[in-house]
């Protein structure tokens, strides 16, 4: 072999031997990486949210908010025009009166002429009966001594006892007109008041839905109608962000699952605050049948679901917001 073909036959080692050590090197490089590698689980802060809305519907008059605007508890965020509702109150106000006169009435006595009259004719009464009393003992006494005739005698105590029952009938009278009406009657007006005072309340609690406050303490997140548009019975006006209230969902699959149990205590990175934030699982929850599978084997033996995760930070987070990513280092 000459001079050249050794200087080749050297310098095809010294490349066999810088390409072997590259790939062990690659190898070496791709061991020491795979056997490190990090699982990341990303997840997102939510905030519960409450939306406002009126059971009667109605014309939106005035906005007292914007978006983004904090409100506390009891804070007017939206007035209605609801006329319809205005004149039924107007309508029940008037049928609670009219039950409560008629309630009055039955509970007083007769007026005062009624009742004078009804005593006069008990008293007319009383005299009659007086009167044919005493001819009746007259009579009964000329029959005992035989002056007068059985028939006449007879014809006295009629008359007699026909004038005790009109005394009791006029007496009567007289009790019912100073009593006024009976049981039975005010028993109806009473209950015709409660109901006058049922509807009355049914439309103030309608009345009341036209002013709208705040439940509770939070931020306003968004408006949906503008000022003077419609607005149905039961349709969100605006949502309040609960901002106390702050929770993470992550999306974990399920062999997974058994680093998340409720309750457990584990800390988050949030990229916009570069701060490791702690939290504590509440509730697992399954996604449904309509999250992502993943095949075990490509032949597919089983499938692993998705389950959602939501825990909560242990404390206050300032700076926190919905929306903001969460992620979570498993290894």
């Amino acid at each position: 072999m000459d001079k050249k073909q050794k200087q080749q036959h050297r310098n095809a080692m010294y490349m066999l031997g810088i390409v072997v050590a590259v790939i062990t090197l690659t190898a070496l490089i791709g061991i020491v990486c795979l056997g490190n590698d990090k699982e990341y689980i990303e997840g997102e802060a939510e905030v519960d949210e409450y939306r406002v809305s009126s059971k009667v519907p109605g014309r939106i008059r005035k906005i007292y908010v914007h978006e983004g605007d904090w409100v506390k508890t009891g804070d007017t965020l939206v007035t209605l025009s609801a006329p319809d509702i205005m004149a039924k109150y107007t309508q029940v106000e008037a049928i609670q009166s009219a039950a409560e006169a008629l309630n009055e009435k039955s509970h007083r006595p007769a007026r005062v002429e009624v009742l004078q009259s009804a005593y006069e004719m008990w008293q007319k009464a009383l005299a009659g009966q007086e009167i044919a009393r005493k001819t009746y003992e007259r009579v009964n006494h000329l029959y005992e001594e035989g002056v007068m005739t059985a028939q006449k005698r007879d014809e006295a105590l009629a008359e007699f006892q026909a004038m005790e029952a009109t005394e009791k009938a006029a007496r009567w009278q007289y009790e019912m007109a100073r009593q006024g009406a009976q049981v039975e009657d005010k028993e109806i007006t009473a209950a015709q008041v409660k109901e006058a005072q049922g509807g009355v309340e049914e439309v103030i609690s309608y009345v009341e839905e036209t002013v709208l406050t705040a439940p509770m303490d939070g931020q306003v997140s968004d408006i949906y109608p503008l000022p003077d548009e419609l607005v149905g019975s039961g349709a969100p006006i605006m949502s309040l962000a609960l901002m106390d209230k702050l929770w993470v969902s992550f999306n974990v699959r399920e062999d997974y699952l058994k680093d998340f149990p409720v309750g457990k205590i584990f800390r988050a990175y949030s990229p916009a605050l570069d701060a490791k934030i702690t939290l504590r699982v509440v509730r697992l929850k399954d996604r449904g049948t309509y999250a992502a599978w993943k095949a075990t084997k490509v032949t597919g033996e089983y499938d692993l679901k998705t389950f959602e995760v939501k825990a909560i930070p242990t404390r206050t987070v300032k700076g926190l917001w919905p929306g903001m990513s969460m992620v979570v280092s498993l290894n």
